[in-house]
């Protein structure tokens, strides 16, 4: 319900209050009682003809509104049928002005009751329980990253409040809370009227004007910070992660205006990546398995090293939007056709197999390998895929650049597709067997090679 429909509907849904209020016919110059502080948007609403005050003249800013208030603004808003009737809840009979709007609205679960089965019609609402109606019933879509303190995120409520907020048409109090024990007045259901109607009255905690989408981008660094101006010495509002997509809506010079999930700000732009436009099918081919170990050194076994690193990179590709299909999962050993196999019979067009050396103690570094016997079409891609990872890893990783070489091996020669083998470390020397003992340098590799393979896509493209 937008524009003109929507503004007619709250014109109704106050109108419909005012009089089972019993307000009278009062001009706007004779209206008392109205607070100074919120006078702006309550003579505004009194200019149109919305508030009027009660037959004594004053606007009566504290009285309450009523379940059963709520349930015939609801209603008349939706168009549900008024017309008096018998309803599901014992203490709402037939002859109750609002019986039939609550029936109507507890049809279309618009409202429900108390877990006792009545509805309460003379109980005044709660800030909880109108920021339920308000949402269903001005259907807002929209959530933020706005936040209450005595409201947490798991709770059905955080998502009705924060719409509401996001919405910019209701607000916290100075202290960070909500309060939605609170019972509802006048003059608060006046203002959430006033910002439902006209962008001016809306509060700055509410979402901003919808902007145009220029482009997708990714995430590079293990977090990023989201900041609420461009500069790196303004406000945290959020963190964002490797591989998470960022909606772009503008930028001012390094910094890009972003959004992710719930998280709107700035952030650094040398930290973000274009989004390959397609989704790609890539293999990710953990080396070894079962009774294959690998290499060994330094308490650490090849098989279940590149386990680990391979569940990590799936995650980082599956977050960018790629699809994966991994050759192993578990601690079983599938055969070098097997890998391939399993790779074209899902249709992936990439393969990546992910191994970690063993040499003499001195020899150190990483090194990624593809399969050429000449240059074809598939063969430069691989070499091009290669070099993507490679330039990746070791910065990542902070170990020595081996470079990218030709490998005779038979899961990136015997197959059709884009494919290549990287080595992410020597188990057999001390500091690489160091860092890939930590999370800290799985997370790297993982996020290395992911990124090598997103760099191929946009270079591709």
């Amino acid at each position: 319900m937008k524009g003109k429909g929507l503004r007619y509907s709250i014109v109704v849904l106050v109108a419909v209050m005012l009089l089972s209020m019993g307000a009278g016919s009062v001009s706007a110059d004779t209206v008392t009682g109205v607070p100074g502080k919120y006078s702006k948007e309550i003579n505004y609403l009194i200019g149109e003809n919305i508030i009027k005050g009660y037959p004594d003249g004053d606007f009566h800013g504290d009285d309450k509104v009523t379940r059963a208030q709520a349930a015939v603004m609801v209603g008349r808003m939706l168009g549900l049928s008024g017309e008096k009737r018998s309803t599901d809840f014992p203490d709402v009979n037939k002859g109750l002005y609002a019986s039939g709007y609550i029936q109507s609205a507890k049809e279309k679960g618009i409202i429900t009751g108390f877990p006792e089965g009545d509805y309460r019609p003379n109980k005044s609402m709660t800030r909880a329980e109108m920021a339920y109606l308000i949402v269903k019933a001005l259907r807002l879509e929209a959530n933020s990253d706005v936040t209450f303190t005595d409201i947490p995120k798991s709770s059905k409520l955080y998502d009705y409040v924060n719409k509401l907020s996001t919405a910019g048409i209701s607000e916290g109090f100075p202290s960070g809370e909500y309060k939605p024990d609170r019972i509802i007045s006048r003059t608060e259901f006046s203002l959430f009227v006033a910002r439902g109607m006209n962008k001016e009255f809306k509060v700055s905690s509410g979402a901003e004007e919808p902007m145009e989408v220029i482009e997708k981008q990714i995430v590079t660094a293990d977090f990023l910070n989201v900041r609420n101006k461009a500069g790196s010495n303004n406000q945290i509002v959020g963190k964002i992660y490797t591989g998470d997509t960022v909606s772009v809506y503008k930028k001012e010079g390094s910094w890009y205006y972003i959004s992710s999930g719930n998280i709107r700000g700035y952030v650094h732009s040398a930290y973000l990546m274009d989004k390959p436009s397609k989704t790609h099918k890539i293999a990710i081919d953990p080396g070894h398995g079962e009774r294959d170990p690998g290499a060994s050194g330094n308490g650490i076994v090849e098989k279940e090293l590149v386990l680990d690193v391979s569940k990590k990179t799936r995650k980082f590709l599956e977050n960018a939007g790629m699809d994966v299909v991994m050759t192993r999962q578990s601690d079983w050993y599938p055969s070098l056709s097997g890998r391939v196999a399993i790779a074209e019979r899902n249709n992936a067009t990439e393969f990546v197999s992910i191994h970690a050396n063993a040499a003499s103690e001195g020899a150190n570094g990483v090194e990624t390998f593809y399969y050429a016997s000449g240059m074809t079409g598939r063969e430069f891609n691989s070499y091009k895929l290669a070099k993507f990872i490679n330039e990746r890893l070791y910065k990542e990783m902070d170990m020595t650049d081996r470079g990218v070489k030709n490998g005779n091996f038979h899961v990136i020669r015997e197959t059709s597709l884009t494919a290549v083998l990287t080595e992410i470390g020597f188990l057999t020397n001390k500091e690489d067997a160091g860092k890939l003992k930590t999370q800290h340098y799985r997370e790297a590799a993982a996020r290395a090679i992911a990124l090598g393979v997103m760099d191929y896509y946009n270079w591709k493209e």
